[in-house]
Parts: C-alpha cells; structure tokens; sequence
C-alpha cells in the first residue's frame, strides 16, 4: 500500500539498511532508485565509469538472505556501495580511469569486494578517478574529467573524485576509495563528504591496482562519521595475501552504530569532548592557506572548545618537507609498480608495433595519459645510478623525521585539527598546466599517508561562494575510535554534513513508499 513518497536517495547508508531490515523497502528497492538516478543524472557529473550489470541480481540475493534471518547483524545489508574503478570487482571492468585497462574485467574480487559481498552489500558501479590514482582533481581520467554537485565547474577533488561526487550527488549512499595522498580526504572536503583514510595495515590492499605500496590505503565515504564507521568496520582486519594487513580483526564501532546513539559523552550531553586535547599547529596555517579556509577552521576549533575540547596551540615541525618527500617516494614506487604494463601480459597493446621494442614503447606512450607518464619518469629519475642518494634515500629519510614529529606530537594531545585543502574547490581546467600548484595543494594530507597514521575528513563551513570547506582529525596510529567519536561530537552538534547541493535540494521525492508482507 502506498503510504505517501519516502525519497530512498536522502538516507544515509545506515538508514537505508534499517529500513530494509524494517521491511519498510526492500534492497532491489533502493538499488533501483540508485540505478534509475545514474542513468537519468549520472551523466552531469560523470561520476561512474561503469554499472555493474548484475546488480539488481545482488540485491534479489542480498534480501533472500534478509528475509531467511540472515545478515542481522550486518547493518549495511542490502544497501547499495559505489565502488572506486582501482579495486578489483570480479567480472566487472576495472580500469583504472586508464586506456591501459579500458577493457580488463578482473577474474578475482578485492578483499574489501568480498568483504562488502559477505554483508550484504549492494556493488552498483564503479567510480571515476583520476587516471591510476595520479592527480588530484579527477581531470586526469581518461573517460573525462568528474564535475563537482556543488558547482559543476569545479572539480571534485582527487584522485577519489567520483566516489565523492557520487555520494555528494545522491547517486550513491555511500562509497569506498582509495588514498594515497589525500585521495580520500580531499575530494571529501571539496564535496562536503565525510571521508576516512585509515591506518596503513588496517584494510587490505589485495585486489587495489598499486600506485604506490607503501601509501595506498582503501577507506569509506560518506555523509557523516556513522555511515563511514559502519563501512570501515565491514572493510577492515586481516588478510593474508596481504603482507602488510595486520589487525587480527575488524574495527568494532557497534556502540555508536545504533539509531539514536550519541558519542561517548566525556562531560555530560552538553560536553561530549570533555577530556579530549586536540593540537592546532600554527604552521599549518602559514602554508599558503586561503583566508576562508583558514577562518572556518579555525572556528571550527573554537567551537570544539565550546563542546569540551581543549584545543592547544603547537607547532608540527618539518611539514614543509612532505609534499616533496611524498612525491619523491610515490613516484618512485608508481615506476616500479607501472612497469608490469608493457603491452605483453595484458592491458593495451599498440597496433602500430612492429617488434618487441615497439610493443613496450607504444603501448605504454599510447596507453598512459600524460601524468602517469610525467610521474612515471620522475620515478625512474630519481632511482637511477647517481641519483638514489641524492633524491629517493634522502626522502625516505625525511619521512623518518617527520614520523618522529608526529609521535612527538602525540605525546601531549589526541589528535591534530588542521585543514583538509589549502582552497575550496577550483575550477575545471585551472591547475592542470601547472602541476607543481596541483601537488603542493596536498600540503596537509600527504604526511598521513608517510606516517601510516589515520585521518577524518569532514566539512566544518563554506566559503562566501557557498563551496565547502572541510578540516581534518589526525590521530595515532589505529585510533580511528577517538577520530570517529570526535566527528561524531561534532556532527551531532553541527550541520555542515546535512547541507545538499542545490540541485539535489530542488529533486522530487524519489517514488512511493511501500510496505513489505
């Protein structure tokens, strides 16, 4: 019986899965609504690469076993996932955003695939990116560039750009994506998401194309810090084929997964944060930050201090070296990883080779975009004879210092605020020619992924544009329970993250609402 209209694309991920759970709707339901919205809209911010094909057989599957009692404890099930286009997804494409893979279709799911699979989840599609991680706006992709909901001028951020602006679009509920530099953090801030980077060893990177091994990590996406918790949990703990998977299990946030459940108050309702000392770095804020970034963070401080928080002034030394050691090490690591990609084994071959020479030489000036390429030669630079010494050593040194920073810094509080991007989201076409402006707007994230250590991204303001501005948790290694109740604290007490884009705020109501026998 039709009972009003219930808009299945303005539930939050959890939401949806209660519902379900609720016989309110059901998850072939809520993976139409999904499926409909991406044919039907998909195409104003090219969010998605791909969709997958059996979808509505996943929800059919994924509600028998709902309805045969199974999955009760998996609060996500049957609700629909996107899934970035760099995590292998078992005969569904898989490429990379790169005319390398346009056509390979994976024989294997990801760990976190399965993992997603074993709740319950919904797999709709894959996500746009930039080209095998390498950028920061999504501008890169050789299936052209991702726009942002919230000005479809501007790009979504990078390299995880579809993943957020399919979420930010409601054309996703919540989404998984991949961070080796901020990849995760930053399109979150760009499209007012809520986004976790993990810590290194905490999700399994088997099945994730390798841009650089010792930075990757795969982390959820989504509205608030809840749904984020919940995807992490489902994602994260051991894998074997993973040698540097090393939690014996899952995150456990159940606590604060239930309807209704507040954060872990540490001085009453009023108080959440009592007890909690987070570090502000000055320095942070003398990096080239835009004044309405550097405002609304710094608000955004002060009104942690108004819910307990004791928020302390500090410096964080040797910053200003990890946009250069990052770029050192990942390019190094993309020139080795990439080098599998020779026009032989698998991915796009040139027509026009004539010898085994011309395979590798072709297939890779033809199959790689120009900054893949630009990094893959900055890579083999700094590994060559004469050179390691002076380039790629060196960094790996600096990266131990700034480690040794960090845990120094931890010492005295339990998390570190800073901004997420130097800017709100700029436009279209604005740093493509200037690669260093792109690379140094990483200023504030890429230190997580040297370190290892996790981080939260979440929006705390706008700019006078109406764009977002997101601030970022950092905390110690495997901390992310205290990184998520803070956010919790702080979305419970805010409503940044509730904002829509005006285009979503203008949809109709998605279809009727139904009940289940």
């Amino acid at each position: 019986m039709e009972r009003g209209f219930l808009d299945i694309r303005r539930m939050g991920a959890l939401e949806i899965g209660r519902r379900i759970k609720k016989r309110e709707i059901s998850s072939p339901e809520a993976t139409r609504a999904y499926l409909d919205a991406i044919r039907d809209e998909g195409g104003a911010t090219n969010a998605y690469i791909s969709v997958l094909e059996d979808a509505p057989q996943q929800a059919e599957a994924a509600q028998r076993r709902i309805d045969a009692g199974g999955l009760s404890d998996s609060p996500l099930a049957g609700v629909p996932v996107a899934v970035k286009d760099v995590i292998c997804v078992k005969g569904g494409r898989t490429t990379a955003a790169s005319r390398m893979l346009e056509g390979f279709r994976p024989p294997y799911d990801a760990h976190v695939t399965e993992r997603l699979r074993g709740i319950g989840a919904v797999i709709i599609g894959k996500t746009n990116l930039d080209e095998f991680a390498m950028g920061g706006s999504t501008e890169t992709s050789y299936f052209g560039a991702t726009r942002n909901p919230w000005d479809l001028e501007r790009v979504p951020g990078g390299s995880s750009g579809g993943s957020a602006a399919a979420v930010a679009a409601e054309l996703a509920p919540y989404s998984i994506g991949s961070d080796t530099g901020g990849s995760i953090r930053q399109p979150c801030s760009f499209c007012s998401l809520t986004g976790i980077k993990p810590t290194y060893g905490s999700v399994s990177r088997y099945g994730l194309m390798a841009y650089a091994s010792s930075l990757d990590q795969i982390g959820p996406m989504a509205r608030d810090a809840r749904d984020c918790a919940a995807a992490l949990s489902a994602i994260s703990g051991r894998d074997a084929r993973d040698s540097t998977s090393i939690m014996e299990g899952p995150f456990d946030f159940t606590s604060l997964l239930e309807e209704g459940a507040q954060a872990p108050p540490g001085g009453g309702a009023d108080r959440p944060l009592e007890g909690l000392v987070a570090a502000l770095p000055e320095n942070y804020f003398r990096m080239g930050v835009s004044d309405e970034v550097k405002a609304a963070v710094l608000k955004a401080a002060r009104d942690m201090e108004g819910l307990g928080a004791r928020v302390e002034e500090t410096e964080l030394p040797l910053i200003e070296y990890a946009v250069p050691a990052y770029y050192i090490i990942a390019c190094a690591e993309a020139s080795s990883n990439l080098s599998r990609y020779d026009g032989v084994k698998y991915g796009y071959r040139s027509e026009s080779a004539s010898d085994i020479s011309e395979i590798f030489y072709r297939s890779r000036s033809e199959g790689f975009g120009t900054e893949v390429r630009r990094r893959i030669m900055l890579g083999s630079f700094v590994l060559s004879s004469g050179y390691f010494d002076a380039y790629y050593k060196k960094a790996l040194q600096a990266r131990g210092l700034i480690k040794a920073a960090f845990d120094e810094a931890f010492r005295s509080c339990d998390l570190i605020i800073s901004p997420v991007s130097p800017t709100p989201p700029y436009r279209l076409g604005e740093r493509v020619s200037d690669p260093l402006a792109m690379y140094m707007a990483d200023v504030y994230t890429v230190s997580l992924n040297l370190t290892g250590l996790p981080g939260i991204a979440l929006p705390c303001g706008f700019d006078s544009g109406g764009l977002p501005v997101g601030m970022q948790f950092t905390g110690k290694a495997f901390s992310e329970g205290t990184l998520i109740r803070a956010a919790l604290a702080w979305q419970q007490a805010t409503d940044y993250h509730k904002r829509r884009p005006a285009a979503c705020e203008g949809r109709p109501a998605a279809g009727p609402e139904r009940g289940r026998p």
